[in-house]
This record gives C-alpha cells, structure tokens and sequence, in this order.
C-alpha cells in the first residue's frame, strides 16, 4: 500500500468523511467532500501497477487526475472514517475488492456495469429520446491491438447524449453529485473525461481535474460552455 496524505493529517480527513457523512443528501455530500479538492494538483497516471508491473494499492491526496478525483470522492462518500475510506476505496476501484491491475475498473462505465447498486446509469433517462447508442468493445483499437496491454476487452452499448441535445430539459435533469464522462468516439474507449455535476442556483458546473495547461487543478468550469465542444455526455448517478 502506498498512502500519501498530502496537504491534510488522517485525522483531519476522518473529520471530514464523518461530517460528510451525516449529510442525508447524495449530492450535497458529494459537493461537500468535493469542495475540499479544488485547486488540488492535476498529474497524470497516478496509480501504480500495468501489464509488467505489480499493482499497488495508492491513495494519493497530493495530486489527481480526472478518474482518480472522483474516485476518492465516491469512496469518500460511502463512508463514515478515514479506514472505512480505505476500504470502500478498495471496492470502487477494482472488481471485487482484489487488488490488482486485472481487477481494476479501467473504464467509466465499469461502475455502473460492476455496481449498480451503488452507481446507476441515467443517460437514457436523462436523454428522453435524445440518446445516441453504440456497441463497443472496450480496450480493443480499430487496428486489433488493446488500448492497455495484459488486460482483456468487453463488448458493451454505451449510451450517450450529443452536445446539440443536451438542451434546458436535460439540463433540468442533472443532479449536484452525478457523475459526469465525456463520450469517447475513439474505439476501445468510452469516455476521454469525468467530472462531477455541481448545481448552485442557476448555474451549473462541471468540478473536474482539468489536464488544460491553464488550470492542471481540480476547478469548477462552466458546464454548458464545456460539454458543447465535445462528442458527448454520459451520465452516472449514485445511489
């Protein structure tokens, strides 16, 4: 295990999850223990383990990337302590709790496929009609090679809005606390980024660990402005 506590002590952070966790309100505790990452570090790859090298368990609170970000977040969320966090951490990262690179969750929709009972997919329902569905094979590229090598592929529909159809009544539907991904149309993948819906009156955000040589930090970025520029949205929503 490797455990880098960054700018806070454990015993600040199992305040943290325990106050978030008398919040009743999924997405209003998803806000709350989001809010403590913004201006946090953007650095890519910041887990430990592939095809030649052996899987280590990190917890990582000095920078993040876009995945890592909201995984510590819904963690964080299941629970009411700083060990419980590593525990749930443990479940939403890899497939049945075993640490290792196999195992781990490499794609969005692997929580909603893996854990619906925790995470469910919303995008059709969120979409009313307005969904464009694609059958892809997950870690597998136009030319037969795997996006991640020593890991196998899946065939899954991956549903997904178009930015010309994310209008006020889809807008409308979104919730502080869901899950956002970015749809890929690149084969093997199905999104490029995630973040997390934040709602604040009648302004909407994406909170996300932006890669953007602007920012390289966890920021809130206007939401509309940002998903009109790209292929597509994909919706998860915890439960």
């Amino acid at each position: 295990m490797h455990i880098n506590l960054g700018r806070w002590t454990k015993a600040e952070l199992d305040k943290i999850i325990w106050d978030a966790s008398w919040i009743r309100d999924i997405g209003s505790r998803i806000a709350f223990l989001s809010g403590f990452f913004i201006d946090l570090a953007y650095r890519e790859s910041t887990l430990i383990g592939d095809s030649s090298a052996a899987e280590v368990f990190v917890i990582n609170l000095s920078w993040v990337d876009c995945f890592t970000f909201i995984d510590y977040i819904e963690a964080m969320r299941l629970s009411d302590s700083f060990d419980g966090f590593l525990k749930n951490l443990q479940q939403v990262r890899y497939l049945n709790s075993i640490v290792s690179y196999e195992n781990r969750k490499h794609f969005f929709t692997d929580w909603s496929a893996y854990e619906p009972a925790s995470v469910e997919d919303v995008t059709e329902q969120i979409g009313k009609g307005r969904i464009e569905s694609v059958l892809k094979t997950l870690n597998l590229k136009e030319d037969g090679t795997s996006l991640l090598a020593g890991f196998g592929s899946c065939r899954r529909t991956i549903k997904y809005i178009p930015p010309e159809n994310i209008n006020g009544s889809v807008i409308h539907k979104l919730k502080t606390g869901d899950y956002a991904g970015v749809y890929s149309a690149m084969q093997g993948l199905d999104v490029s980024h995630v973040g997390i819906i934040i709602k604040a009156g009648n302004t909407i955000s994406l909170r996300h660990a932006s890669s953007d040589r602007r920012y390289r930090k966890v920021i809130d970025q206007g939401f509309q402005e940002y998903i009109s520029e790209k292929p597509g949205l994909i919706i998860l929503r915890p439960c």
